[in-house]
């Protein structure tokens, strides 16, 4: 399969007109790059980093001539960040991919009593799943379009085009991000079926006709049957791809050696998507756990090798009950995930399961079983990658939280945005847990662009740090000026956001000044081997707003292994957080960050309610912190 082209990308989708990303002033970001670190290191280093940044920003310095020559870059490229930070975000990461990288929808937990009940579901799935490819195929799919700030603002619609085309092809020292070419004449579609740790083709495109529902049912149900059969289980090849991706490229390069397993690659890495039926995992299936099973499957002993982590989409529908999506992030971001979910639950709702009235084909192939050939050497490989699966699952420590002290509605009445108010409670509470605090990572949209993907607002403002330093020391200052700190908090926040969703924030532009000096063989700037930019992009707390219309949450691990990672999802009147962390640090807590944040809402919302009669911010901030919305994406628009 060809990698994917920027101009392909571009045919397949972007609304006409949108504009380039701009590359911002090197000035402004080199102001705001020194701002947002000034509080979270010591004084000395600060003095020493100001020096250098003054050096690098100086006229007729290294800083001019690397921006001009992003300048020049931007002017014959779509997007002229899109490939640095694709590289630097996903695909020359070596981290496993479960948990480190790929984040989850979890569902409503489902009621199954047979297996009949299971296939069932998996059958309506699949045929809401064809309908949408055939929306995303048709370009029906209605454009998305920008809410809150600059909203009626239409957004890049490329990363849909991505959903059943894109594979992520493990490499040595980067990975891939490879797709389909379209032909007028399409391959006969599949999908894969993961049952038991095998694999099976499941055609659901036969003789140029898309299989009814009733024929998915009585597919499936082959599938099932044949992955009963003990004697022809293969090992769980899947495990392979829950390595770390040098790992498992070398794995990879072993296997392709037979065509046997040639052609089985072949046939997962074309497929639409998979589908996992899961067995029974013997827990409790309390958020927290459904969580914990979707992100990585419970391990070897459960449903771990029942997986192919490189395909963007992996439907999972457990025997019991346990629910939802696992997707490889390197094609799209969090809003194709949800919007994707919610068409799939909606359909299900809405049009009632086709399995009687519909007319069979009389003649169905056999779904095919998919055969590997395990040298001694894949034996190793797969009992190391076990090993490790098992690792990572033992050093999870998740926490999903429904807070229902009150929901976006209360915050709204107060004039805030929902998301810059909990964005502040996130650094209150980490501030309450480790007495400092860190740079932090918040996804926002920039798709407002040209093959836009996101940027970073760096949540942990000096005026956030203000604030909770307040919260902290309760006898010496009132209550107004507590109240006060908090509007000034929420609209630096709100500030940060605006600047992050029109290009120009600061993370994507300094990513883009130390790629280019690389690519053009310079000296690497010392700005970027100092020690304060490995400390501003190490993430000990990455978090996402994905607010959902329907009964779901979205969860992913931590980035750095002394750090968290937090989603939340603001309902009227709750919030679900789910918060990540892992044991093996000794800094990190996930059940005391979630009990602390509990207390820390809880004493917002008393200030509010002690404060907001007499504590009117100014029109000005009313009106921003009030426009600050999100589209249901996952990040900011």
């Amino acid at each position: 399969m060809p990698v994917l082209k920027r101009e392909q990308a571009r045919d397949l989708g972007d609304p006409s007109g949108l504009p380039k990303l701009p590359v911002p002033p090197l000035q402004q970001t080199l102001d705001m790059y020194l701002k947002c670190m000034s509080h979270l290191i010591p004084e000395e280093q600060f003095k020493k980093t100001k020096a250098i940044v003054e050096k690098f920003g100086a006229p007729g310095g290294m800083g001019e001539f690397l921006q001009k020559k992003l300048v020049e870059r931007s002017e014959h490229k779509a997007n002229w960040v899109y490939d640095y930070w694709l590289e630097d975000m996903y695909l020359s990461n070596r981290l496993a991919l479960p948990v480190n990288s790929s984040p989850v929808m979890v569902f409503p937990k489902q009621n199954f009593t047979s297996h009949s009940d299971t296939l069932r579901f998996a059958a309506h799935l699949i045929s809401g799943v064809l309908e949408y490819k055939s929306l995303i195929d048709g370009r029906a799919l209605p454009v998305d379009y920008a809410r809150g700030q600059l909203a009626g603002t239409p957004l890049c619609m490329d990363q849909y085009n991505k959903v059943f085309t894109s594979y992520r092809l493990p490499g040595a020292k980067m990975d891939t991000l490879v797709a389909q070419k379209s032909t007028v004449m399409p391959e006969p579609e599949h999908i894969i079926v993961a049952c038991k740790n095998q694999f099976f083709v499941l055609d659901v495109v036969i003789n140029f006709r898309r299989l009814n529902e009733k024929d998915l049912y009585t597919q499936l149900e082959r599938i099932r049957k044949m992955a009963d059969i003990e004697e022809e289980r293969l090992p769980p090849i899947g495990l392979l791809t829950s390595d770390d991706r040098t790992q498992w490229a070398e794995a990879r390069s072993v296997l392709i050696k037979d065509s046997t397993n040639r052609d089985s690659l072949d046939m997962i890495e074309r497929c639409l998507c998979l589908v996992c039926l899961d067995e029974p995992s013997g827990t409790e299936l309390t958020d927290t756990n459904r969580a914990l099973l979707m992100l990585h499957g419970g391990g070897m002993d459960k449903n771990g090798g029942n997986r192919w982590y490189d395909k963007p989409m992996q439907f999972v529908i457990g025997a019991d009950g346990c629910c939802g999506v696992v997707c490889e992030h390197s094609p799209f971001e969090g809003i194709v995930l949800v919007q994707c979910s919610e068409y799939l639950l909606r359909y299900m709702r809405g049009s009632p399961s086709k399995l009687v009235r519909a007319a069979s084909m009389s003649e169905l192939p056999a779904p095919r079983r998919l055969r590997w050939k395990c040298s001694p050497d894949i034996q190793a490989f797969l009992t190391a990658s076990a090993d490790k699966l098992q690792r990572l699952v033992k050093n999870l420590d998740m926490n999903v939280n429904k807070f229902t002290g009150y929901g976006k509605e209360f915050i709204k009445k107060q004039k805030m945005s929902p998301d810059a108010y909990i964005q502040v409670a996130l650094q209150f509470t980490f501030y309450r847990c480790h007495g400092r605090l860190v740079p932090t990572y918040e996804s926002a949209s920039i798709r407002r662009f040209q093959e836009g993907r996101v940027d970073n607002i760096r949540s942990s403002t000096p005026e956030a740090l203000a604030f909770v330093k307040a919260m902290a020391n309760s006898s010496k200052i009132t209550d107004a000026e507590k109240m006060e700190l908090l509007w000034t908090a929420i609209k630096a926040q709100t500030n940060y956001t605006i600047l992050a969703i029109t290009g120009m924030a600061i993370d994507n532009h300094l990513l883009g000044l130390r790629e280019i000096a690389k690519e053009l063989k310079l000296e690497k700037p010392e700005l970027f081997s100092d020690t304060t930019y490995a400390t501003s992009i190490h993430f000990i707390l990455s978090t996402s707003q994905v607010p959902t219309t329907e009964e779901m949450f979205c969860c992913y691990g931590p980035v750095v292994p002394n750090g968290y990672g937090a989603c939340y999802n603001p309902q009227t009147d709750h919030i679900i957080f789910c918060l990540s962390s892992f044991r093996d640090s000794a800094e990190t807590s996930s059940d005391l960050f979630v009990k602390t944040l509990e207390g820390c809402l809880k004493e917002m919302q008393d200030l509010c309610l002690k404060c907001n009669s007499e504590s009117k911010p100014t029109d000005s901030t009313e009106k921003m912190a009030g426009n600050t919305k999100v589209m249901k994406n996952g990040s900011k628009s």
